[in-house]
């Protein structure tokens, strides 16, 4: 049988990287399309016409989310994994001394943070009947408290904070019905989350993507904990 998955913000960066390495890897993959004029995914399905399934999607709507489910369901009867990858970040506008945009930052909490809630919520039923059960959050190494060095990005920081501690209360709940619960922090990756291409980042996501899929997807090591990096290392809440 078929594997599945569903891959939120994949238009570029991270997200468009794993559809690529699920989709050589012959899942049937939904992917989580948001930026109309951002062609990579239109490009990529004419290569894989039939493992490639594109759903709209925007986290800041509920009904985008429930319609984009709903289109799932009507393809497949189960998720083998569903990757949480969407989510924005906003600089320069949250400085106590400063300036605190709060309508920007209630934005991040409701893309970062609620969003993948509901998104989960909206395919759990789909994602308990797959074989692999496995659920990764794209999280950061900005939700962490104990290693936290910053002395701004209040809003991103929490809302990364708020997806580990949804990612932790999830698996409370269902790790007796089998699923694997991640949040992983993808490494500070050369994406366009501002727009253009950060060249000053470490690595391309093409590589990260790799390292996900390997470590945590295809090598099923026996992770036990929830909060890591790419690489595998654990990181502190």
């Amino acid at each position: 049988m078929q594997k599945t998955v569903y891959i939120t913000g994949a238009d570029r960066g991270l997200g468009f990287a794993l559809t690529k390495k699920f989709l050589e890897a012959g899942y049937l993959t939904f992917a989580g399309r948001y930026l109309e004029e951002w062609n990579w995914l239109a490009e990529l399905q004419t290569e894989y016409p039939e493992n490639l399934k594109l759903v709209d999607l925007d986290l800041d709507s509920d009904s985008s989310i429930k319609k984009a489910a709903a289109e799932i369901a009507k393809n497949t009867d189960s998720l083998d994994i569903l990757i949480n990858n969407a989510g924005i970040f906003a600089p320069n506008v949250d400085d106590i001394l400063g300036e605190l945009d709060f309508e920007i930052m209630g934005k991040m909490y409701r893309v970062n943070s609620l969003g993948p809630l509901k998104v989960t919520h909206s395919v759990i039923d789909l994602l308990l009947k797959g074989e692999e059960k496995l659920l990764i959050n794209i999280s950061s190494e900005a939700g962490s408290i104990e290693n936290c060095p910053r002395k701004k990005e209040y809003g991103y920081s929490m809302s990364k904070s708020a997806l580990n501690m949804q990612s932790k209360i999830i698996r409370n709940h269902l790790q007796e019905k089998g699923l694997k619960v991640f949040a992983l922090h993808p490494g500070y990756l050369k994406t366009y989350m501002l727009g253009d291409k950060n060249e000053e980042a470490d690595i391309e996501a093409v590589e990260s993507a790799a390292e996900i899929f390997r470590r945590f997807v295809e090598e099923r090591k026996d992770y036990q904990k929830i909060y890591y990096d790419y690489q595998g290392n654990q990181l502190s809440w």
